[in-house]
């Protein structure tokens, strides 16, 4: 694992309020970090911007309510992704039910999540503080950024 520094305290300028919601979806790099910015439903979101699965571009994903949380799902491989927590959502049946229903499970936290505050019109976003690795770090770091172009460059040669 790379040795990386602690994200500093302060909340980082990415926009005015008016702007991010027009643009819906935004990307940034803070402190060496790549984070989306989304606004949905009056709601803005910060979030590690590739996906914790693969390394999937997560400002092209769809965004759908999952049992009763906002997610956006990785365009890649479908993974469903909670706005608000980070957590990896997946279908499956309980086989020890009598009669298997789907329903929705949570993996727990899969994806780094960051806090969004508005001032005057401004918009702005803390990097989590948060010391425990959550497997959406791997793609911020150098190693992260070869398997991303690796897999880039597989997806184009299946297209």
């Amino acid at each position: 694992m790379e040795e990386k520094m602690p994200p500093t305290e302060v909340p980082h300028f990415v926009g005015k309020k008016e702007e991010l919601i027009e643009a819906k979806r935004s990307f940034r790099t803070l402190e060496g970090r790549d984070i989306l910015i989304i606004h949905h439903q009056s709601v803005f979101y910060a979030v590690d911007s590739y996906c914790y699965h693969a390394g999937g571009q997560l400002q092209n994903g769809d965004i759908e309510e999952i049992a009763g949380k906002m997610c956006i799902i990785c365009p890649n491989h479908k993974y469903k992704i909670s706005l608000a927590e980070g957590e990896g959502l997946y279908k499956a049946k309980d086989p020890t039910e009598k009669t298997p229903v789907s329903r929705w499970y949570s993996k727990g936290v899969k994806q780094r999540i960051h806090a969004v505050t508005e001032s005057n019109g401004d918009v702005y976003v803390m990097l989590s503080q948060d010391s425990n690795w959550i497997e959406s770090d791997f793609f911020q770091g150098e190693k992260g950024k070869v398997e991303r172009t690796k897999a880039a460059a597989a997806e184009k040669k299946i297209q």
